[in-house]
């Protein structure tokens, strides 16, 4: 049985630094891509950091050069490390996994990555 965790989440200032984790469970991350999503209250999810198969990794144009996505295998763990965190960062942060090797092609082709996690909330005051 597939089992993502996220944890990690919780209240921070503007300018403040987060790191989430997702411990994996029930298969093993080689094989899979992986990403992270967020959805705030009133928006659409969206995609925030993807790692691919082969280790190729995609960020949106809203989290680059302040979040770094990061994969240990050996612990099937993934990471998201938020920094400068600002007020539009919040929301309540997925990890997600799929067994196709890209998450970015997973995206393309519109279907919905087929193991979730609860979620962690990550709230940014100003």
């Amino acid at each position: 049985q597939v089992q993502l965790v996220e944890s990690g989440g919780g209240s921070v200032q503007s300018g403040g630094s987060l790191r989430l984790s997702c411990a994996a469970s029930g298969f093993t991350a080689i094989g899979y891509c992986m990403g992270w999503f967020r959805q705030a209250p009133g928006k659409e999810r969206e995609g925030v950091a993807f790692i691919d198969d082969d280790g190729t990794i995609n960020y949106a144009e809203s989290v680059k050069g302040r979040f770094t996505i990061s994969q240990d295998n050996a612990k099937n763990t993934l990471y998201l490390q938020m920094n400068s965190l600002k007020p539009d960062d919040t929301a309540m942060y997925y990890c997600a996994a799929d067994p196709r090797p890209s998450m970015t092609t997973v995206q393309a082709l519109g279907v919905t990555p087929l193991f979730w996690g609860q979620g962690t909330q990550v709230t940014v005051s100003s």
